[in-house]
């Protein structure tokens, strides 16, 4: 897990450097951060929390090798973005990949039904989630036969990835994620992912056809999303406490990736109405959820994967270095977010690289603690 975790952040942050630089091309240096990061990242996440959802004993090492086979796929279809490489081996990245996630949707369904009683109903979020990769990536496949459809395919594609791979399996982990970084226990928590499983997938499904069609058909999809994301938040609020989510760096983190989704989505169907660009629509979907999100759910995960099995001094120490600057951070992102929103670019690319700043500085710190820490 940790090989995969330094490459997604030196894949972000090369992202975001290449982005304010102006270097690469966009289309590329965006999959930089995405086939790169985040859906080698969202791999290792779901074979850790798999086999706890479901009860089972340990993935098998053909499963565990997937997120770099992924990276390595990935990293194939941004030469082909960049020009290094032929432009058709990104259709063979994008069938890989297709085949990757077929063999990691297998293996989850198959934990499911081996799992000893009714598994954790987290797990089907993920399933939702690979369900939306897999019609992304063939929409990629698509693009090579039906040329004509390539505008919309492009933007179901995107939809697909960024709200349904991602979002989806944002939202199946972080019920479970954030009382576990508080240390203490949400009741609810398994109650809100049995309802709300199928009406937020069938909100990314919507949104993804509209945006492809029409975008005012995208609004009631958008709707079911802000439904359960603001549920989300209300039930963390009322559970938890807004002051003690704030308290946490990492609690702090998720808290303000769950706000930076609704802010998204309002972006969102503003790009569609004409209201503001896409150049805006998309990067604040970035600051205001992606980034908040990963540093967040890292600042928890990497000392449990650095140190696995029980807690250990080490451990907590890494993990308050890892969410120091939490809150500060968190505040950063949305604040990026909105600037973004309101057109002042300069501004929230200033403020986005103080946040990433910030949580490297922590990493770096991080990293540093011995394992005989007492």
């Amino acid at each position: 897990m940790i090989p995969t975790a330094s490459l997604t952040l030196l894949s972000l942050i090369g992202s975001v450097v290449l982005t304010l630089s102006g270097l690469g091309s966009p289309l590329a240096v965006a999959h930089l951060a995405f086939a790169v990061g985040i859906v080698p990242l969202i791999f290792a996440a779901m074979i850790h929390f798999v086999p706890v959802l479901t009860r089972t004993g340990d993935p098998a090492r053909r499963v565990v090798l997937l997120p770099s086979l992924a990276q390595a796929s990935g990293l194939l279809a941004v030469c082909a973005m960049q020009g290094w490489v032929p432009y058709g081996l990104l259709h063979l990245a994008a069938t890989v990949d297709l085949i990757f996630a077929a063999i990691l949707m297998h293996w989850m369904v198959g934990r499911a039904r081996a799992a000893l009683g009714s598994p954790h109903p987290g797990w089907r979020w993920y399933g939702a989630a690979l369900g939306c990769f897999i019609l992304a990536l063939i929409a990629v496949i698509l693009m090579a036969v039906w040329p004509s459809s390539w505008p919309q395919l492009r933007l179901f594609h995107l939809h697909l990835n960024t709200l349904g791979l991602i979002g989806l399996a944002a939202l199946g982990t972080l019920p479970v994620l954030l009382p576990t970084a508080l240390g203490k226990p949400d009741p609810e928590a398994a109650g809100w992912l049995r309802r709300r499983v199928w009406l937020a997938t069938s909100g990314v499904l919507i949104i993804a056809l509209g945006a492809a069609v029409e975008w005012t058909f995208a609004a009631p999809g958008t709707a079911l999303l802000l439904v359960a994301a603001l549920g989300l938040l209300g039930q963390w609020i009322r559970r938890f406490g807004f002051v003690s989510l704030l308290w946490d760096g990492v609690t702090a983190s998720l808290l303000a990736a769950v706000i930076g989704l609704v802010l998204a989505l309002i972006a969102g169907l503003l790009h569609g109405a004409g209201l503001i660009s896409t150049q805006a629509s998309l990067p604040a979907w970035a600051c205001g959820f992606l980034l908040p999100l990963v540093t967040g759910a890292l600042s928890q995960l990497l000392p449990v994967w650095r140190w696995p099995g029980p807690q250990t001094p080490a451990r907590l120490v890494m993990r308050k270095k890892l969410a120091a600057s939490g809150a500060v951070r968190a505040g950063l992102f949305l604040s990026a977010t909105m600037a973004l929103v309101a057109g002042q670019a300069q501004l929230g690319a200033g403020l986005v690289a103080c946040a990433l700043a910030l949580f490297v500085i922590g990493l770096l710190q991080a990293v540093r603690v011995p394992r005989s820490t007492r």
